[in-house]
């Protein structure tokens, strides 16, 4: 069985990165047994289809626009998601369901699930999520684990780093905090 988690949405526009986020936050504080690739998918929209046909599972961990409280946690799988019309309000979730549209009517296919939360600020332009996403985060990371472990792959949580601390190994900024250096930065000082 081939399995993928995919982080979808954009690292600019505050919530709008939290699937991106998960994503990493994975790759940084677990280890998995067995056959799970982990990516961080940002705005792929229709490349997704590529997954949806070669994968097994694709668990794809995202912002849902559902009408609900900031914070809440949904499980989507793809036939439930195929009749929502209510949640494709941004560009890549329109692409998702599109393409799980598409990949319906083939003979074999991914078991599409999403793992969603529901927003604060999707608009405003700025690396870090919302105190009241920020707080809902580790659930969301567990729904994600707990997904994960439904389909046949060990996990196991091996460091503790705050998604804080991922995203600024990742860009170097978290809700206008800034590391010293660009993470990853050579040495440029001249002698």
């Amino acid at each position: 069985m081939k399995n993928i988690v995919v982080g979808v949405g954009n690292l600019l526009f505050k919530d709008e990165s939290v699937g991106i986020l998960a994503s990493k936050y994975m790759e940084a504080n677990y280890e998995f047994e067995g056959d799970l690739e982990i990516i961080e998918g940002g705005t792929l929209g229709f490349k997704l289809m590529t997954y949806f046909q070669e994968y097994d599972n694709v668990i794809i961990m995202d912002t849902v626009s559902i009408e609900d409280e900031v914070g809440s946690l949904y499980r989507l799988p793809s036939d439930v998601l195929l009749g929502m019309g209510q949640y494709r309000k941004t560009a890549h979730e329109v692409e998702i369901v599109e393409m799980l549209e598409i990949v319906s009517v083939l003979d074999s296919h991914a078991n599409v699930v999403i793992i969603g939360i529901v927003p604060e600020d999707i608009v405003s332009v700025e690396i870090g999520l919302t105190q009241t996403i920020e707080d809902k985060f580790e659930d969301f990371i567990t729904q994600g684990i707990k997904e994960i472990v439904s389909i046949g792959v060990k996990a196991k949580r091996v460091d503790n780093k705050s998604v804080k601390q991922v995203a600024q190994e990742l860009i170097g900024s978290y809700n206008g905090e800034h590391l010293s250096r660009i993470p990853n930065e050579e040495d440029t000082t001249w002698n």
